[in-house]
């Protein structure tokens, strides 16, 4: 792939996305480009892995500049890893949002495309302050996203939950914005090539970065900033939640373990407050799972949870332990993605969230109990599934540093996140108990009386076309652990980038 190729994957998901605000309303064309759009994305993305691969570094200054003048777009093993899954994942919601109507509404392909972009962006560029713009540009069509829905749908939950959502960003991006301000005048730059290595050196550049990095931190919902994620997430459509779970707090993740492998070069001085964090979020994520009584606020919280698994990886800063971290990150975006479109087909056609209000759905639903029961073990960490791999690196990567109580805290988070999958399934999918009455109709997500599934003549079953996009996810949580060796590889290959940041550093440069 050629450098100058890379700008093209922030510029024709902008295009597209100008094109299909054209559409008017009930018009089919903007949903084919928009599918169209993702495809190219995915194909461009499995061709920089396949040149990068090896270790290969591809950059370009955007209008020709020189290195540290221009806007650099970058893509190495790592960036191309996180572009193939966000491509993936972005094109398997959408085809989930299409087929349960919410793909139908008429800005939800120019959003979509916007914040494709800007995720494009973000993961391409070697600049600090070019990634404030790119996660700008992510979260202005993210805010549309969340209260998006068909006439007469939308809830009070999702404008609540949206406000939320926005004023927190609003504020973590002032402060990420101050901080990029406190770099530059400190280094003199925002460049992260210039950087390499400035934090190791000035305590002032160090102290500069941390503040990029609280932010950074904050939008990966790392605790005790995880309230907004959990409130916000669950408020929103299924498809959303989905699409969301794979890219916001993903771009923050790989931006931080970016960050420091450069600036800081790992240093080893500040890796043990990383390690005490994570290893709260982790706990505190599960523990918080356990009160909840919906589908998704359950899912809300793991999701916090497994995002201290996947930045222990960068706290350990070893090679085995990038390794791992890397490889749980990939793994964790697609697992969490089946688990919320597994439960958010339910949810689309039974308008009910709540555990107590939903009974019997393996038998109903066969494919679909199979994609969540899959996830969910691959969640959990159980063989044969990418989750066992990825933990069982993780925590081999912590003993051999040392750190043994983040290994065990690893390890009994497992058991409780396994007790919780077991709680939704038993509930959801075996019970066949049927729903107690609820007079006021206060606690399912879609009020009124709970009534049997059986007696509900108007639900439609969400079928194999409503359970494809689980199930292909969930396929590929499989394939990832029976043969975790190609990715193992790529991961070590991406880590070594990280330990070493000369030809990352040489190829900004020019």
């Amino acid at each position: 792939m050629s450098p100058t190729l890379l700008p093209l994957l922030v510029g024709l998901p902008l295009a597209a996305a100008g094109l299909t605000a054209l559409g008017r309303r009930g018009a089919r064309w903007p949903s084919v480009v928009l599918m169209a759009t993702l495809s190219l994305n995915l194909a461009a993305a499995l061709w920089l892995l396949t040149t990068t691969r090896s270790g290969d570094v591809l950059a370009h200054g955007v209008g020709g500049w020189p290195g540290g003048i221009s806007i650099p777009f970058v893509g190495d093993t790592l960036s191309a890893l996180m572009l193939l899954v966000t491509c993936l994942l972005t094109l398997v919601c959408s085809a989930f949002a299409l087929n349960t109507g919410l793909g139908a509404v008429r800005l939800f392909a120019p959003l979509v495309l916007t914040l494709t972009a800007g995720v494009n962006g973000a993961l391409l560029t070697a600049d600090i302050f070019n990634l404030f713009v790119f996660i700008e540009v992510m979260l202005l069509p993210s805010y549309g996203l969340l209260i998006l829905a068909r006439r007469g749908e939308g809830t009070l939950g999702s404008v609540l939950g949206s406000r939320l959502y926005v004023t927190f960003n609003l504020f973590v991006s002032t402060v990420f914005l101050a901080g990029v301000a406190f770099v530059y005048g400190t280094a003199g730059t925002v460049n992260l090539a210039e950087l390499a290595g400035a934090a190791r050196s000035s305590p002032l550049v160090a102290a500069a970065t941390a503040v990029c990095l609280f932010a950074l931190g904050m939008k990966a919902a790392v605790v005790p900033t995880h309230g907004w994620l959990a409130r916000a997430y669950p408020s929103t459509s299924p498809a959303v939640t989905a699409l969301f779970s794979g890219l916001h707090t993903k771009v923050a993740i790989y931006a931080i373990y970016r960050v420091y492998a450069v600036v800081f070069e790992g240093d080893q001085r500040y890796l043990w407050i990383g390690v005490v964090v994570f290893s709260a979020t982790m706990a505190i994520g599960v523990l918080g799972a356990v009160g909840e009584d919906t589908m998704r606020s359950i899912l809300a919280f793991h999701m916090v949870s497994q995002i201290g698994y996947i930045l222990l990886g960068v706290a350990l800063f070893t090679p085995a332990g990038l390794a791992a971290g890397i490889f749980y990150l990939l793994h964790h975006m697609i697992v969490k993605a089946s688990l919320f479109l597994s439960t958010g087909a339910i949810e689309v056609r039974t308008g009910e969230g709540r555990l107590d209000r939903l009974k019997g759905f393996a038998r109903r639903e066969p494919l679909l109990a199979a994609a969540f029961l899959m996830a969910a073990l691959s969640l959990a960490g159980l063989p044969p599934f990418s989750g066992f791999v990825a933990k069982l690196t993780l925590i081999l990567a912590a003993l051999d540093a040392g750190q043994v109580v983040a290994a065990v805290v690893a390890i009994v988070v497992s058991l409780v996140t396994l007790l919780s999958m077991l709680k939704i399934w038993n509930a959801v999918f075996v019970s066949r108990e049927e729903p107690d009455a609820d007079p006021a109709g206060s606690g399912g997500s879609g009020g009124g009386v709970a009534v049997s599934l059986r007696e509900r003549t108007d639900v439609p079953r969400v079928g194999v076309l409503g359970s494809l996009p689980a199930l292909v996810l969930a396929g590929i949580t499989l394939s990832l652990g029976l043969g975790a060796e190609l990715l193992l590889s790529l991961a070590s290959t991406a880590a070594a980038g990280l330990i070493d940041t000369a030809p990352y550093v040489q190829a900004v440069l020019g």
